[in-house]
Formats: C-alpha cells, structure tokens, sequence
C-alpha cells in the first residue's frame, strides 16, 4: 500500500501483476487516499462477496467485498456465486453485468461505461476470459468473456475516465502452454496504450506489413 501511494505521489500510474487477487484490496485503499471519487471496474468469473472465506476476511473469494466497502464498484464478466451472494448484491444495489450481459445489449459497452464518470482503478482476474483462450487460472470458469470483448470495454472506459490504477492477477501458468502467459502479458500492453491513448482496437496493416 504504501508503494503504491509513492507512485501515485508522483503521478504516475502504477501497475500490479499477479499473483494472488488480494493484493487489489492495499491498492485500491492507496488510491482511494490520492483520489476520493474513484471507482472500481472488476473484471471477473465471480463475484468474490464472501465476508470471510476459509477463516480470513482477506481470501481471494472476500476481494470483491472488501473492495465494495472502499469504493463503488462495477463487476463484469461474473458468471460464479452462491445464492447468498447474489441476494447480498441484490439487497445493496451492486452492478453486476454477467456475459450474458454482452450478448442481450448490443450496445452493452456504452452502458457498463457509463457508470464511471472520472477516476477508475481496473483489476482484471484472468478467469473472467473464456478458458478456451485463458485456461491458466486457478478456478476456470466456462462461459466468460473473450479478447475483444475485454479490449473494447477497456478502451472505453480509458477514452472516458481517467484510469489511474490496473492490475492483472490470478495467471497460474502451465508448464509447457505458453499462449496464456503472452495473452496476459499483452492484455497489460494494450491497456498501458489505451491509458496513454496510443493504442487502437487493433492493428491496421498494409499489404506486405510484417508485425
């Protein structure tokens, strides 16, 4: 927490790659120090609203709640809970858009942005994609959402807010399936140009291009 804070001191963004989802919870009560009004996108597989998981309130299963009772928070992509759990997002109002979500709202990108409206912190579980494309998670869920998918929601939030914080967690390589890995590593990339407004939705090519 209190790197984190130095970084931010200096007006920079810092960056988190993980690694266990629990080290969201000291970043984004540093950042909530440095900018009052900030809100949390999460990308996810589940909601992680457990109070306390396995005798810890600090679980990655209790993320999701810890981060609520800092700041508001938007989830996306969550496809896993308890009936508890749902009936507690319900009961508070918390927005919840599951990739079903994607499918019924064609224009389900313009309305999951709106809900942020000036300084976003992002943490994305890898879980929240499609195994089929991210199967080095910890808990794979099927169902998720898939590349472009997590690109165009990110590349329009950046264009809207001001996205002072990221992380990426939960990547538990395979040993000998390297695709995963790239695609974590590139997901980081592509958000750190969406930031800085240098980064398209994907590349244009001319005939003859070599990348």
């Amino acid at each position: 927490m209190e790197e984190i804070k130095k970084i931010a001191n200096l007006d920079k963004i810092p960056v988190i790659l993980g690694g266990e989802h629990t080290v969201t919870i000291g970043a984004v009560r540093a950042m909530k120090e440095r900018y009052p009004d900030i809100a949390v996108l999460q990308l996810d597989a589940h909601a992680d609203m457990r109070d306390i998981y396995q005798g810890s309130p600090y679980s990655h299963a209790c993320v999701g709640r810890r981060i609520w009772e800092i700041s508001p928070l938007v989830q996306v992509g969550v496809r896993s809970m308890s009936a508890e759990r749902a009936a507690f997002i319900e009961e508070r109002g918390i927005k919840v858009f599951p990739p079903d979500f994607r499918e019924e709202n064609s224009n389900w990108v313009k309305i999951i942005s709106e809900n942020f409206t000036k300084d976003v912190y992002i943490t994305v579980d890898l879980d929240v994609l499609d195994p089929s494309i991210m199967p080095a998670t910890g808990t794979p869920e099927p169902g998720g959402l898939y590349w472009k998918d997590i690109l165009r929601l990110i590349r329009e939030i950046a264009g809207r807010c001001t996205v002072r914080e990221f992380d990426i967690v939960e990547l538990a390589p395979i040993p000998g399936m390297i695709a995963p890995d790239f695609t974590a590593a590139k997901l980081a990339y592509r958000v750190m140009g969406y930031i800085n407004g240098r980064c398209s939705a994907s590349p244009v090519l001319k005939k003859g291009s070599v990348l």
